[in-house]
């Protein structure tokens, strides 16, 4: 059976790029299919757009080839601290902290703007002779049959692979055509997000302020710079993102404090809306699902992108071990592994980020305090807040080898 590409990637986003790369060097021929232009992807201009990258991430990061062209333009998150409180009052004198000195294998993540993430992950795949690139192209049809599967692009073109699968965010086209259905809802909450600079250092520690209407997380960049994801709810969100940005900042002030001294607004300001979408299956027949095509979870611990760059190492592992075994890369029991490997992780994690966020987006006062409490009680525990700390460097759980440091 003649095919054009062993594995369809349908989605050229972070995630999509990431897989292909990890499976090119097995060996495998990919296809990247993406509705955008490259050109479009690899705009270099700053705009405040950042993510938080566990210890594991950068491993997989190193793995795949393209850590030590990231490394000079990501800043190291040296020490977290969690609060509660309302804004202008400060926080709550229960808190947690953790500090990446507890731990041995080093700083617990890194911050990465996405600018220089998207670019060095597209400029690899420009490297790599396995990897074929269709850009502008979309996805309208495909077909599965007991060998492979067949897609149709917008374009009129067509393309056979062993596997297809979606990386294509949360209104996941691969995963509505496979008859994938999803579990969504949403929390009256929309993330403003923008990037500042400030007139004192960050020293590399993150905050989490919890307020009544959701989270303050303050993260920091290269330089006197740090990253804004700010939730309020829906209708609030929409008022303070109509402002002008002097009046944006007189909002964020007391909320941000005066920590880091003065603060103005470095690059564009967004929002998005905030909820919980969860595919009812990561696989179908032929086709698997990455990502927000998987999982879209609540930003609480900003651990949206980390999940879905475990998934791609776990389904390049799958997919290298079948094919060193001479399997079907797209087989059923191949899939099935993938999913048994993931679907519980990723299920457990979008439960504790709807649980946490609706334990601490609340002003209930005998809530407040049971919080208050608990957060002192695991900044108490050297053992529990180490957990803690590994938990967020992305070490705990059946970790696929490139999370591990080692090569597929």
């Amino acid at each position: 059976m003649k095919f054009d590409t062993d594995i369809a990637i349908v989605g050229g986003g972070l995630n999509g790029t990431a897989l292909a790369l990890a499976l090119a060097q097995t060996g495998q021929r990919v296809t990247l299919i993406d509705a955008l232009a490259s050109k479009v992807r690899k705009d270099a201009g700053f705009d405040g757009r950042s993510y938080a990258l566990a210890l594991a991430s950068t491993r997989l990061l190193d793995g795949i080839g393209i850590w030590d062209d990231l490394v000079e333009n990501a800043q190291p998150m040296l020490e977290i601290k969690v609060t509660d409180g309302h804004a202008g009052s400060g926080p709550s004198p229960m808190f947690m902290h953790f500090d990446h000195a507890e731990i041995e294998e080093g700083p617990m993540g890194y911050m990465v703007e996405d600018r220089h993430l998207r670019r060095v992950l597209l400029d690899a795949v420009g490297r790599t002779d396995t990897i074929t690139r269709m850009d502008g192209e979309r996805v309208v049809d495909q077909r599965v049959d007991p060998a492979g599967i067949s897609l149709t692009l917008a374009s009129g073109k067509a393309l056979r692979a062993r596997l297809a699968v979606g990386a294509d965010g949360r209104g996941t086209g691969t995963g509505q055509r496979a008859g994938i259905k999803r579990i969504e809802w949403g929390y009256g909450q929309t993330a403003l997000v923008c990037a500042i600079e400030h007139e004192l250092p960050h020293h590399g520690v993150a905050h989490q302020f919890f307020m009544p209407p959701g989270p303050l997380a303050i993260l920091p960049l290269k330089g006197n710079r740090s990253s804004i994801v700010w939730s309020e709810t829906t209708e609030e969100a929409a008022r303070i993102n109509a402002l002008s940005d002097d009046a944006y900042l007189d909002v964020l002030r007391p909320r941000f404090g005066s920590f880091l001294g003065e603060i103005k607004l470095a690059g564009a300001r967004y929002i998005y809306p905030l909820g919980l979408s969860l595919a009812h299956e990561m696989v179908a027949p032929r086709v698997a699902l990455l990502g927000d095509a998987a999982h879209g979870v609540h930003p609480i611990a900003g651990q949206g992108l980390n999940a879905g760059l475990r998934d791609v190492a776990a389904l390049a592992e799958v997919i290298a071990d079948a094919a060193r075994r001479g399997e079907d890369v797209g087989s059923d029991a191949a899939l099935a592994c993938y999913q048994e490997w993931r679907r519980f992780d990723n299920v457990t994690l979008a439960l504790a980020t709807d649980s946490f966020n609706r334990l601490f987006s609340n002003d209930n006062p005998l809530l407040r305090i049971a919080r208050d409490i608990g957060m002192a009680a695991v900044n108490a525990l050297p053992g529990l807040r180490r957990g803690f700390i590994r938990e967020a460097a992305g070490l705990t759980g059946d970790l696929p080898r490139l999370m591990q440091g080692k090569a597929l």
